[in-house]
């Protein structure tokens, strides 16, 4: 199976990334002359049978499908058998990490000549997706490939592309990025982790928590203060990849949740960790403005896994609901379910029509901040209310972590509180709404 997936995974994404991205909107191009023919009969997601079908939204193409069709084998045979055992275990191990970079899911939008896979943004979303639809929520993939890597990508030296970018891609190397802190969340102005200049080196000290892929992480990308006289605290932040094994660098435990029970997250400690000019990412007391730059792309990335998580919880609970008895006659036969689930089915369909609006716009770097907090927090938003009313219609059931859809309801949660809280999110668009032209 692996072969036969790596194969066709890497053949279809070079034949993906040849083609020119489609045109943002807007622009005086045509979207044939990027290499994008939009397939009118491919049905849109409110006219299939499944929102999970294949070949539907016409966003994608043929060779999509095929690539999708791999990746969704690869979490069938690959993440479904072992998710609940890892979910007992607290992380996913190492074997899933190598199997995925066997199989080209690793750095799916990364350059091909720097050792990505060279598949283009539309691609790197199938994974999101497909990760979502699994309900496996463990693997901390999407985190890895697509919020970790591209500052590597973007901000790193040649050095530094070549040290780690193979190694992510081919999963041997795991990633993490670390921002918050104890007393520090959605204000990034807030940390209190410092490095010091000591002749060419750094001396970090400092802590962090609630960091995906902490545990197991063998590079993290740590935020910290470098110039604790900047005019602001944004003036004078950096970034850094700070390596396990580090003298001084300690993880802590693996935090115990209540959702998300598969990915490890845990507390991360730094004492006195010398660091090599060589660590810094980017220049130093820039490392705001890099955040500042990659943070639109992980939380639009919410709203790509929050409207797949709507679609497959409506699909269990719509096979649900025809399947289950109550008072002699399938729960669907009732008009309050009946009804229920229309309105779901609505929404879910308005949600996917914006994100794949916004998939468009990204695919051609025309998202900007105010378009991925909308599309943040009015997603996560959703997820949590269908998650909600999915729970409510399976009963009693619904409240065995035995079931998918207790799953589905405690891992959503948290999809309104990281990579900044929903509340953050109104509060950057409102200042979008009411800047000064």
């Amino acid at each position: 199976m692996s072969s036969r997936l790596q194969s066709g995974g890497w053949t279809l994404l070079r034949r993906i990334s040849l083609k020119k991205p489609c045109t943002r909107l807007g622009s005086t191009a045509t979207a044939e002359s990027h290499g994008l023919v939009q397939d009118d009969s491919r049905p849109e997601t409110a006219q299939a049978s499944s929102l999970l079908d294949i070949g539907t939204r016409k966003i994608f193409t043929a060779e999509h499908d095929l690539f999708r069709k791999n990746v969704r084998r690869f979490f069938e045979q690959e993440v479904i058998p072992y998710h609940a055992e890892w979910e007992k275990k607290g992380d996913v191990g190492r074997e899933v990490w190598k199997k995925a970079g066997a199989n080209g899911i690793l750095g799916v939008n990364c350059p091909a000549e720097i050792g990505g896979i060279g598949g283009d943004w539309l691609s790197a979303s199938i994974v999101q997706e497909e990760q979502a639809y699994s309900n496996c929520s463990g693997p901390g993939f999407l985190l890895h490939s697509d919020i970790a890597l591209p500052y590597i990508v973007h901000f790193g030296t040649k050095e530094q592309i070549n040290k780690f970018v193979p190694r992510m891609v081919a999963g041997t190397c795991i990633a993490a990025i670390a921002m918050t802190e104890p007393g520090a969340g959605s204000d990034l102005q807030g940390i209190r982790t410092v490095a010091k200049k000591d002749g060419d080196d750094w001396i970090l000290n400092g802590s962090k928590t609630f960091i995906t892929n902490g545990y197991m992480a063998d590079v993290v990308i740590v935020v910290a203060i470098t110039d604790t006289n900047a005019k602001s605290a944004a003036h004078g932040i950096s970034l850094f990849l700070v390596e396990a094994g580090m003298p001084g660098f300690k993880k802590g435990r693996k935090l115990e949740k209540i959702g998300l029970k598969a990915q490890d997250t845990a507390e991360l400690f730094f004492d006195d960790v010398r660091l090599p000019s060589s660590a810094l990412l980017g220049q130093a007391n820039r490392g705001f403005y890099y955040l500042m730059q990659e943070l639109p792309q992980e939380r639009f990335i919410v709203s790509v896994t929050a409207m797949a998580g709507c679609e497959a919880v409506f699909e269990m609970t719509r096979q649900y609901v025809k399947d289950r008895k109550a008072f002699g006659k399938p729960l669907a036969a009732l008009q309050t379910i009946q009804h229920k689930l229309a309105e779901m089915k609505t929404e879910i369909c308005i949600g996917r029509t914006f994100v794949d609006h916004c998939n468009v716009l990204h695919s051609t770097k025309g998202l900007d901040m105010q378009m991925a907090s909308m599309a943040k927090f009015w997603c996560s938003d959703l997820q949590n209310r269908v998650a909600t009313q999915c729970l409510q219609m399976h009963g009693g059931f619904g409240y065995m972590w035995e079931y998918p859809i207790a799953k589905a309801f405690v891992d959503s949660r948290v999809q309104q509180i990281y990579a900044g809280s929903n509340e953050i999110m109104k509060e950057l668009i409102a200042r979008c709404i009411l800047a000064d032209k």
